[in-house]
């Protein structure tokens, strides 16, 4: 058994052709620099990218398999210079019943051991999908119809940043995902907090107690990978390994979570979309108390308050510890420049922040700059929180 890095949760912005996927996602975002830098630059050595049911996208992994750089396992996911396994994932947004009876929508992430499988996914996916080529497009079928097909194809569904106000099961559509899944919910073995929540918040809902935590950069750009991730234990890198781990089977598990505060999270505290400030009062509220207006986009920490069912968090005893890890790019006086001084002397962003010492850190970008760096580790900067989809700031202690 050894320990490995892994970020299920990244998109691809554009096809190698520059055909459109995830649209605001970076154009440089494709599968051949995804997995250039996980390798080279940001020490991942498992990565789920969700976008690999786009025909576009199936057309890039055939060309990726023939430059002899990669090959697709047994144990599925793909193997890339021996260094990274990548895992193929679609997004699917599915149609929920929603609160007071509107329409309510939940994005689920689905991994899939081989190519051949999500080949048959995205067929079968493409008669509830309008558009199958682009990323994260609303289906016409609940969570629950989806996790079956997904199992037709061999493959897990992960529900994604499950607090999110538009676009997830907690955040808009139900106050527990049993009345969603039903019978199917014990099929359900992981869940993915998102970047505005923690397991400290989550575990104060009981019916996560049995499931799996994991925590994803959702990333956006090629910078954005790595900004949370999980450590897991496991016997080798490959889909059924990853597996293994999320279902704490064998010996196999999630070893830590890594994850920004979630005060740092766009969505962490409700938001006033009319004047334009985000509310942090001790009890949720859907009515500005600095302008009247109802106008506000509903904080991940005040849905939690309304919708736990323990005062306190009680986490089980096999939960893996959670710690704060604030990326390279968040870092008070860190630059494009400053980064890739750091990378070129130290090789990937995990060298940087888990192995090197303040001293290392300081002879090559000085003493306040490494400060800062062993500060964030420490837990030892300040954070102001975010919402209404503005990230919360790091100011330096």
């Amino acid at each position: 058994m050894y320990e490995v890095f892994a970020d299920l949760h990244v998109h691809i912005g554009r096809s190698e052709t520059g055909k459109p996927i995830k649209i605001t996602a970076a154009r440089s975002l494709n599968f051949a620099n995804i997995a250039k830098e996980c390798a080279e630059r940001k020490g991942i050595n498992i990565v789920g990218i969700i976008d690999c049911a786009s025909p576009y996208v199936i057309e890039d992994i055939e060309k990726f398999l023939k430059t002899g750089d990669a090959y697709e396992l047994e144990d599925g996911g793909i193997i890339y210079k021996d260094k990274v396994c990548i895992l193929l994932g679609s997004e699917v947004e599915t149609s929920e019943k929603g609160r007071n009876g509107k329409c309510g929508a939940a994005h689920n992430v689905c991994f899939f051991p081989h190519l051949e499988d999500i080949k048959e996914f995205s067929q079968e996916m493409s008669t509830h999908i309008h558009n199958i080529t682009l990323s994260t497009q609303r289906s016409d079928i609940s969570g629950y119809d989806l996790i079956d097909i997904v199992e037709k194809y061999n493959g897990i569904l992960i529900p994604a940043h499950i607090f999110t106000p538009f676009k997830s099961y907690y955040g808009n559509c139900t106050d527990r995902l049993k009345t969603i899944f039903k019978e199917k919910y014990d099929k359900i073995f992981a869940v993915e907090l998102g970047l505005s929540s923690d397991t400290f918040l989550a575990d104060m809902i009981s019916e996560l107690e049995e499931k799996t935590f994991v925590t994803n950069s959702d990333a956006h750009s090629l910078p954005k990978i790595a900004r949370e991730y999980n450590k897991l234990q496991v016997e080798d890198i490959s889909f059924k390994e990853v597996v293994k781990a999320l279902k704490n089977e064998d010996g196999r598990k999630v070893v830590a979570n890594y994850g920004l505060d979630p005060k740092l999270g766009k969505y962490h505290r409700t938001h006033c979309d009319s004047c334009d400030s985000t509310i942090e009062t001790k009890e949720p509220v859907e009515i500005c108390p600095n302008c009247g207006s109802d106008k506000v986009t509903f904080g991940v920490f005040d849905r939690i308050e309304l919708i736990k069912d323990k005062e306190t968090t009680k986490s089980p005893k096999n939960r893996p510890p959670y710690i704060y890890q604030i990326p390279l790019t968040f870092i008070p006086g860190i630059g494009g420049k400053t980064i890739e001084k750091l990378l070129d002397t130290f090789e990937t962003e995990m060298n940087i922040l888990h192995k090197l010492s303040e001293d290392d850190i300081e002879a090559i970008v000085g003493e306040k700059i490494a400060k800062n760096i062993v500060n964030a580790r420490e837990g030892k900067i300040k954070v102001e929180s975010g919402g209404g989809g503005n990230y919360g700031k790091v100011t330096a202690s």
